[in-house]
């Protein structure tokens, strides 16, 4: 790869053009850490630590646990957990034996997952105790054989399960929000009640699949991207050339973003376990806990999405709490604003820059510099390794002219290796020589420096999240009122989308409510693809074809 581009001046200095590839799997990684790091704090919850030998042991005991239940390499295991340590543990367990981590978000419905694992066809399953329920109700012919279950409480701190198990109304409450007996489950303890695994047991090799992560599709159901050991690990040397001044076994990275997600997993299973730092996690962001936690150990990589900033600055402000210690911030997932740099920079004292990924590129692929180079409001220049060209979305053989728009196409050790058992959306997305197709219409600078202008796609992205407008359509004419309907994203000011549902009636009908139509999805959908406002319309605009124009929907109907 040539070393010449325009934007490696930009980088921060001591940022290299290309780093050095991986040689081993992301389970030698994991033990070198865990080798070196020894005695010092990997994992944080609630106050309560696990050193990084203690998180080895574990991982040995339950990697041990899941070959005696017959896993094989190669075969696929789903983890439906939140931020929690099991999910640290269980993911690096599954990778020891050599066999593929499937992540569920544990808030999918029953019908959500259904589709997940009849693509996958996992029959082991990690998942959280209150999700039980859910797995259980997965038809028998997707041939599931053990469902293990994780108690959150197992990992409090003794006295916190002793005030939750207190007959106290409010603590009730919440000891039921964390944790739901489980019938007809294994207990994550069973699992880690076994001898560790044979040294000698082999390990995966660098081009094995590692990760299935699913991605929402545009116009079919979420795919499953396929993600090798070197790509997961490629991705997590690119971020740790990227933030250059982040010292090993010495920074603090708090685990806002969900683990199954991208980012997230990204971020602190892979990069977070290279650079041997303190993980403290949180099964969902709550301001409070943050902040507290903040008093006794003062995060240093604080990545999150812009609402995330946005609440953490204010509420910092208004209480006093120093959190200058942030040195290394980074946003994704939705538009970052001036004034939230503004406001968070103001408090924190820290450089806040936004980057770009996907899903298929492990998911980071373009930053900006933690440097006066910066510039916001683009999502940055390519990482090392990393390349990118701009092309005319119906010839991407065709690169288009700087400065005008064009599709974004990526090139590194971190793309993907294409879809599960779907060669026809990968032959769409991976392109000859191995461009991935982003879908994004962008426009670069002299400098290299990009800014997104549109999406070829037609995800909504919400709180970080995708959301397939066509998934949530396919929810809404099933309502008895509704004829038809289009789900697009109107931008709100926290610079990510809010999902618009636009209808027409059945003949008759009488209009329903935003709220009968909100209860309604929340059957069958995550709360977050959840229409957040109906627009009710006589017609929709078609094509010649009959299809509905979502954009112009978007443009004049919303």
């Amino acid at each position: 790869m040539s070393v010449t581009h325009p934007w490696v001046q930009h980088y921060q200095p001591g940022v290299p053009a290309q780093i050095e590839l991986p040689t081993t799997s992301l389970v030698e990684m994991c033990e070198a850490a865990v080798a070196e790091a020894g005695d010092a704090v990997a994992l944080e919850f609630f106050g309560r630590t696990t050193t990084y030998a203690e998180m080895g042991d574990q991982i040995a005991r339950a990697a041990e646990g899941l070959r005696r239940l017959g896993v094989q390499p190669g075969d696929r295991v789903g983890l439906i957990l939140p931020n929690c340590p099991q999910h640290v543990v269980a993911f690096y367990a599954v990778l020891r034996i050599g066999a593929i981590v499937v992540e569920h978000n544990p808030l999918f419905t029953a019908r959500e997952l259904r589709h997940q694992f009849e693509d996958h066809r996992a029959d082991v399953i990690i998942t959280w105790d209150a999700a039980v329920e859910k797995v259980a109700d997965l038809p028998r012919d997707l041939g599931v054989r053990h469902i293990i279950a994780v108690n959150l409480l197992d990992e409090f701190p003794a006295v916190m399960r002793f005030a939750l198990s207190l007959p106290i109304p409010k603590l009730r409450a919440s000891r039921d929000a964390l944790h739901k007996p489980a019938r007809d489950a294994m207990p994550w303890k069973r699992l880690l009640a076994a001898d560790p695994i044979d040294a000698a047991h082999p390990r995966p090799s660098l081009d094995d699949i590692a990760v299935i992560q699913y991605t929402s599709g545009t116009t079919s159901q979420p795919k499953g991207a396929m993600l090798t050991h070197k790509n997961l690990y490629a991705n997590a040397l690119q971020g740790e050339a990227w933030m250059h001044d982040a010292v090993k076994g010495r920074e603090t990275l708090y685990a806002l973003l969900p683990m199954f997600h991208a980012f997230g997993m990204t971020l602190y299973l892979t990069f977070g376990i290279l650079k041997q730092g303190r993980i403290v996690l949180f099964p969902r962001f709550d301001v409070d806990l943050v902040l507290k936690a903040w008093k006794k150990s003062p995060a240093t990589v604080y990545c999150a999405v812009p609402p995330i900033y946005q609440k953490t600055a204010s509420v910092a402000k208004e209480r006093g709490v120093d959190i200058s210690s942030a040195k290394f911030c980074i946003s994704g997932a939705m538009a970052l604003t001036d004034e939230i740099v503004e406001q968070w920079e103001a408090v924190s004292g820290g450089r806040l820059v936004e980057g770009y990924g996907m899903t298929e590129s492990s998911p980071v692929a373009l930053g900006n510099p933690f440097a006066p180079t910066r510039r916001t409001g683009t999502i940055g220049i390519p990482f090392p390794s990393t390349e990118m060209k701009v092309v005319d979305p119906d010839d991407p053989t065709v690169e288009v002219a700087r400065g005008e728009e064009g599709e974004l196409l990526i090139r590194g050790p971190q793309v993907f290796q294409g879809y599960w058992e779907n060669p026809e959306q990968t032959a769409a997305m991976l392109l000859e020589g191995g461009w991935l197709r982003t879908g994004d219409v962008v426009t670069q600078d002299e400098d290299g420096f990009t800014t997104i202008v549109d999406r070829l796609k037609e995800l909504i992205i919400t709180g970080g999240f995708n959301v397939s407008p066509s998934e949530v359509e396919r929810v809404l004419v099933a309502h008895e009122a509704i004829a038809d309907a289009a789900v697009v994203g109107r931008q709100n000011p926290s610079g990510g989308e809010d999902v618009v549902a636009v209808v027409t009636l059945e003949e008759g009908a009488n209009p329903p409510g935003l709220e009968d139509v909100r209860n309604f999805c929340k059957q069958a959908l995550a709360a977050y693809k959840v229409p957040r406002d109906l627009v009710i319309v006589d017609e929709l605009p078609r094509s010649m074809l009959g299809k509905v124009l979502r954009r112009q929907v978007r443009e004049t109907m919303i």
